[in-house]
């Protein structure tokens, strides 16, 4: 079924606070030893986070990441200071059945956070080393000692005193196309805090990107370029209005794994699409895994409105895939 009009903007927003404008562990590799890792290590009811999610602190006012709505940041940062000095893992509970009364969850549910001083640098360079390299792992950690070490990769779950963290690679954006469309939704997702390539033949639309901050390709040819290490974490997204550039680089894209393939364009532009990758030998199964038009929001009229519209279907797709 759909998503609503307003469980899309929930989901961009949403999207956006998941992904902090600095890592944990990549600040925690950078800061000095006194760094503390704080870890959502349970949670009973309605959270604003999952178990696993990560906050570094750094200092008394500096971190990376959030735990929460932004209710008790401040407080767990006093608490790592604490953990510090004391050189040990501390297990702190937020919400329901907290002893700190005073420090109210709006959610309404409850949070074991796990504090970890002087965390095992090396092994959590080796998650750093596989996430850069879109490996999976699972990261292991002792709740009594902070022990940890590196597992295959494993859903994410607490089983008596110790913690499994499942690390798997962000969801990566491939976007294709010439306009302000392409240009807006490579803004969007690099803005979101995800990986992203923009790959056009218009060097106006590339340079809009460039200053976005995005990694960009000079399109050269109409095909797809079998360079992009693409994996099932991968979402490749057309906006051609010049649709002859779309059946070779979608037949390129329906060969590889990612998870999502779709193109901007009207119905029409999708039946005749579809046409053309029949003609160039893509068989039905490949086709079923295309989509378009793209975007949950009908017929959208402006580059904004679309860019919101596609990367809440890819989240949605995303997100359905992991249930």
């Amino acid at each position: 079924m759909p998503l609503e009009f307003d469980e899309v903007i929930v989901c961009a927003l949403m999207l956006t606070k998941t992904f902090p404008v600095q890592d944990p562990i990549e600040a925690l590799l950078s800061a000095p030893e006194t760094a503390v890792l704080a870890v959502i290590a349970g949670v009973e009811g309605p959270s604003y986070r999952p178990v696993g999610a990560m906050m570094a602190v750094l200092s008394e006012d500096e971190r990376a990441g959030t735990l929460s709505s932004g209710c008790i940041e401040s407080d767990i940062s006093l608490h790592a200071l604490e953990a510090a000095k004391a050189g040990a893992p501390r297990l702190l509970r937020y919400g329901r059945g907290s002893p700190f009364v005073d420090i109210q969850l709006p959610c309404g549910g409850g949070l074991d956070i796990l504090l970890l001083p002087k965390p095992d640098r090396e092994v959590l360079e080796k998650v750093a080393e596989n996430r850069r390299a879109r490996r999976p792992c699972a990261l292991r950690i002792n709740l009594d000692d902070g022990a940890m070490t590196i597992a295959a990769p494993t859903p994410t779950f607490r089983e008596d005193r110790y913690l499994t963290l499942l690390f798997e690679p962000d969801i990566r954006f491939l976007v294709f196309g010439k306009g302000p469309e392409a240009s807006t939704f490579a803004a969007l997702v690099q803005s979101a805090g995800y990986p992203n390539q923009l790959l056009s033949p218009d060097v106006e639309t590339l340079e809009a990107g460039v200053a976005s901050g995005c990694e960009t390709r000079h399109l050269v040819g109409m095909s797809f370029p079998l360079d992009l290490g693409v994996d099932d974490r991968t979402a490749v997204v057309l906006f051609f209005h010049d649709h002859d550039w779309e059946p070779p680089i979608l037949a390129g894209a329906l060969e590889t794994s990612a998870f999502y393939i779709g193109a901007q364009g009207s119905q029409r532009a999708r039946d005749e699409r579809l046409l053309a990758l029949e003609m160039l030998g893509v068989d039905r199964p490949a086709l079923d895994r295309l989509h378009g038009p793209v975007g949950l929001i009908p017929s959208a009229r402006d580059a904004g409105t679309l860019a919101v519209s596609v990367l809440a279907e890819v989240l949605a797709k995303a997100m359905a895939r992991t249930k």
